[in-house]
């Protein structure tokens, strides 16, 4: 066999490009346990078969109450209650909490029908069957509702997710034992030289261990492909050659470490270009260590020649064939641990104690990362999920300053940031909407549900680049646009059309009770579950309510106190219609989607407008703009109306 000679040395993109042009690898679908999905991808969305919570959970030791029998206590003058039983987690208490009753609860137990808030241990003493409360607490404290984490048919994970042990924790939390994945493409490993041995026997002199095999065996692993282990082949033409041809047929790509660089022993260049067409690619990098790399193609199997100097080969594994792997595996290309921040908005922490705190991580108008900390507590899974790293804060510092720059650990990588932060109201017409501009681009979308007001304020800090609201002016009968101004926003933020949703009544499948109207409410046959207060939904009914009271020449207070359940809140839609379908409440207002995914009765009310607000500095980023481009698409026109109690707006997608 003759001397080889470098034909022409290519830049490191140029390789990069050949190779891409020359995969031909195509994707396979699997489904495992999810003990066995650790670092797989994702091969199709995963929607929430279950809410998370499934019911009203105490976050808190102490007492379930009503709420509204706390009111006025204090520790001169407690309010005294009767126990009528305990609830904790796995057992819950299956009788009514009634006017000034108490059930005695741990954290994590299912809260009872009929109340609606949780006192805290602490603020409590108790006396034989009685307990005194010395401390009012307000609707909803110390519950986590039904469906605040996870909403039934919400989108939880995302075709190309890499599974990692918060994912997986996802996957267990909602019910699911299997997921399907992509296989891992197989990757056949060779080292060359007459020199090598296996670790693990005894040297002869002249011989050196195999460290190339091990070295790319696992970073082949970290790249999400399935090493193949074929083993060492000496510098002869047949052994080479048998070896690569067993390569060929067991895997999807081969990687032969050894014998690469210009010589007369050097004999990988002729035996790729003898197992199959077309052969060579390339043969030397314009780089430095590493020059002596191979490229070529046996049929439709990329072969990689990495040189036989350990860092060498591994310095050309990462930069050539770690991303051609990783973009055949679905792995995200590139990895880092730490990044520098700017702290979007106060967080505080408790004094005293060394905290490591969860932020989200967006990118503001210049690409430097904002951190902000995360809308939910630690009981919540998507306080994993939604948020990208932590920030080590001592001892002795209370909070971290507005404006702060400080260095953030990363839960995965730079890569797994999203390119667009969503923060608003959550809606399933959105999730439908990014399935769109997902499938025409890759954009990573972070979509954190914290309701329409409360979007308003994460657009003005900067957290969120779009925030999705229907917020109910009662003032002047619309929906959103006047927020701008009492929020303070209009020079910072613009508003773009959206689409409309029908609200109306979720009632228990075929409406026993015959309900017929809000006035119904009024006679305390009816069961109410309300929203929380700072939602949109909760805005509409208290006008109806005061349209309601003006018409009886009553106030408001003596309506809402005639409602059974006014006060019993939940935060999600999806709560709503929940506590509807277990029982504990007879109606409450929604959205027809959602009544329709409960198999539930549906009364409609009034469309209302869902838009979204966008920051002004943003409106240019690339996921922003792709958005906004979207909506203006008859894709997604077409997509809103198949959706139930959905319609597109004429103008959706412009500035209003």
């Amino acid at each position: 066999m003759g001397r080889v000679v470098f034909r022409s040395l290519v830049s490191l993109e140029e390789a990069l490009k050949i190779a891409r042009e020359n995969l031909f690898y195509e994707k396979r679908v699997e489904e495992v346990d999810i003990t066995e999905a650790l670092n797989r991808v994702l091969a199709e969305d995963v929607h929430a078969g279950v809410d998370i919570p499934p019911f009203d959970r105490a976050t808190k030791d102490g007492y379930a109450v009503r709420a509204e029998d706390t009111y006025g206590a204090t520790e001169t003058d407690p309010k005294k209650l009767s126990v009528i039983g305990y609830a904790s987690a796995g057992h819950p208490f299956h009788g009514f909490v009634d006017k000034n009753c108490a059930v005695e609860i741990s954290t994590g137990a299912p809260v009872p029908a009929g109340a609606n808030s949780v006192v805290m241990e602490e603020y409590t003493s108790r006396e034989e069957d009685y307990v005194l409360v010395f401390r009012a607490v307000s609707p909803g404290e110390n519950i986590q509702g039904v469906g605040t984490d996870i909403r039934l048919g919400e989108t939880i994970l995302r075709k190309g997710t890499v599974l990692g042990p918060r994912e997986i924790g996802v996957l267990a939390a909602t019910g699911l034992r299997k997921v399907r994945v992509f296989s891992r493409p197989r990757v056949a490993i060779i080292s060359t030289g007459d020199e090598l041995c296996p670790p693990g026997i005894s040297l002869d002199f002249g011989k050196i261990y195999d460290v190339n095999s091990y070295t790319i065996y696992s970073s082949v692993l970290i790249d999400g492909c399935l090493p193949i282990y074929i083993g060492i082949a000496r510098d002869d033409p047949e052994e080479i050659m048998s070896a690569l041809k067993k390569a060929v047929e067991e895997a999807d790509f081969v990687i032969i470490s050894g014998s690469t660089s210009v010589g007369a022993g050097d004999i990988i260049y002729n035996a790729i270009n003898e197992a199959g067409k077309p052969g060579v690619l390339v043969h030397g990098l314009a780089v430095h260590p590493g020059k002596p790399a191979i490229l070529g193609r046996v049929g439709k199997k990329l072969v990689f020649g990495l040189p036989g100097f350990p860092t060498s080969s591994l310095m050309i594994y990462k930069v050539l064939v770690s991303p051609i792997l990783r973009e055949a595996s679905g792995i995200p290309i590139g990895r880092e641990e730490t990044i520098i921040g700017r702290v979007a908005r106060r967080i505080a922490k408790e004094s005293g104690r060394r905290s490591f705190l969860p932020v989200g991580i967006t990118r503001d108008s210049n690409g430097n990362f904002l951190i902000f900390p995360p809308p939910t507590g630690s009981e919540s899974i998507t306080t994993l999920t939604n948020f990208d790293g932590f920030v080590e804060v001592p001892e002795n510092v209370s909070f971290l300053e507005e404006g702060e720059i400080v260095p953030v650990r990363l839960f995965g990588t730079t890569q797994d940031i999203a390119d667009v932060s969503i923060i608003g109201s959550h809606c399933i017409g959105l999730e439908k909407l990014l399935e769109i501009v997902r499938e025409r681009e890759r954009i990573k979308f972070k979509v954190v549900s914290v309701g329409s007001f409360s979007g308003f304020a994460y657009i003005r800090s900067g957290e969120a680049d779009i925030s999705g609201v229907h917020a109910y002016d009662e003032e002047t009968k619309t929906y959103n646009l006047t927020f701008l101004d009492k929020y303070k926003i209009r020079d910072i933020a613009v508003l773009v059309s959206g689409y409309r949703r029908l609200q109306g009544f979720i009632l228990e499948k075929g409406n026993p009770k015959g309900f017929s109207g809000i006035e119904d409410l009024l006679s305390g046959r009816f069961r109410l579950i309300n929203r929380n207060r700072g939602s949109g939904t909760r805005a509409l009914l208290d006008f109806m309510l005061k349209e309601l009271a003006e018409r009886k020449g009553a106030s408001f207070n003596d309506i809402i106190n005639r409602i059974n359940g006014y006060w019993y809140e939940s935060k999600t839609h999806n709560g709503v219609a929940s506590a509807i379908k277990h029982g504990l409440a007879d109606v409450g207002v929604g959205i027809e989607v959602v009544a329709r995914y409960y198999d539930l009765d549906f009364m409609p009310i009034s469309y209302e407008d869902y838009d979204f607000l966008v920051r002004k500095d943003r409106v240019e980023k690339r996921g922003v703009r792709t958005f906004i481009e979207i909506l203006r698409s008859e894709e997604a026109r077409s997509v809103i109306s198949s959706i139930p109690g959905m319609i597109p707006k004429e103008n959706m997608g412009e500035f209003l």
